[in-house]
């Protein structure tokens, strides 16, 4: 399947999340594919963001606001009458949530209710994609990688969360959206990286401010392991997802795995090893963090299988791919480039390597 030359042009799309890093991205390319894109989030959390750096406060329409004011959330989405939801809009942080588990719970599970709610109150609505995580399983910290259909779980706050968001979503789609012809989809993928992450204790982000400030990374878990793909991958798998979803296709609405090849399912200190040699000049060190930290798993990988067969989705840039559009993204905003132009060219890159 692909993106269809003109089935974007002029669609009205909903973004939640929309100043956030992946909410940026994926406003920025569905912009360059002609659709009239709607935002609503809170203001960037991070200093700098994607968000300001790369101008995309005044080329994405949007509003501000907050998944947990309900009032406000289907007010926007019934003044704007999308035909496409792309929910992004999260808190997305595993040790957040230890720090505040029902702020977690309140803006995923509350915040995602009151999203579904606006839609089921919105006619014009055909399709909605929700953004959930690989975190979603109940994970055995086993072998090999987990498909659709295995067990939800969760051990901390933010998989807990996620995992609710999934029946929560199964049940509003049998319940209310599917006798009104609307298709709803979940979408859980892994680790991303690209330009413009700034968020708090996420592996790139930590790795360059510490380099940045001539200082050695300070590494919790260097053997975990993670899916690691280039941001534009599930994005790619949720533009796809939601094409889908508005041609009708039944068995597009269900949830649906986004992950690298298992080539790219490696570990923390190989990345940063990766990330070490495209870095410039000297600095790039890194040491393990010994003091007790909380849980989180130590081996996950997703099953794709799905998303290649029906959606003809699959990944298109390698691993190494990835870190080295990650790190040019970087360098050439150190270098005082014109980021919106960038981003726009990676976007550009990333389409014409089909």
């Amino acid at each position: 399947m692909g993106l269809k030359p003109g089935f974007w042009h002029g669609r009205r799309v909903l973004v939640t999340g929309h100043t956030g890093f992946k909410g940026g991205w994926l406003s920025l390319w569905l912009q360059a594919l002609g659709a009239r894109v709607h935002g609503y989030a809170l203001p960037a959390t991070s200093a700098p963001s994607l968000w300001r750096v790369a101008g995309l406060d005044a080329a994405v329409p949007g509003e501000l606001g907050d998944l947990r004011d309900r009032v406000r959330l289907e007010a926007a989405i019934a003044g704007f009458r999308p035909e496409i939801v792309l929910h992004l809009a999260a808190q997305s942080l595993v040790r957040e949530s230890y720090r505040d588990p029902a702020s977690t719970y309140e803006v995923n599970v509350g915040g995602t209710v009151n999203l579904l709610e606006g839609v089921r109150r919105c006619d014009s609505v055909r399709a909605v994609v929700v953004v959930s995580s690989d975190k979603c399983y109940e994970n055995r910290e086993w072998a090999w990688p987990y498909r659709e259909q295995d067990a939800l779980g969760g051990h901390d706050p933010y998989s807990s969360s996620k995992a609710c968001v999934e029946l929560l979503c199964a049940s509003w789609r049998a319940s209310f959206l599917a006798e009104h012809g609307v298709g709803l989809a979940t979408a859980r993928a892994g680790n991303v990286i690209g330009g413009g992450d700034w968020s708090p204790e996420r592996l790139v982000p930590d790795v360059l401010h510490s380099w940045q400030a001539g200082q050695p990374v300070i590494l919790r878990n260097p053997g975990a392991t993670r899916p690691w793909q280039h941001v534009l991958e599930p994005l790619h798998g949720y533009l796809l997802l939601a094409q889908a979803l508005v041609e009708g296709t039944p068995e597009a609405a269900c949830a649906w795995n986004f992950g690298p090849d298992s080539a790219d399912v490696t570990t923390v200190a190989t990345v940063v090893a990766k990330l070490a040699s495209r870095w410039p000049g000297d600095g790039a060190r890194w040491d393990v963090d010994a003091a007790p930290a909380p849980h989180e798993a130590r081996l996950l990988a997703l099953d794709s299988a799905r998303a290649r067969a029906q959606l003809r989705w699959s990944p298109r840039w390698s691993l190494d791919q990835a870190i080295a559009h990650t790190m040019a993204w970087y360098l050439a905003w150190r270098e005082g480039k014109d980021m919106l132009a960038f981003t726009s060219a990676q976007i550009a890159a990333y389409q014409e390597a089909a």
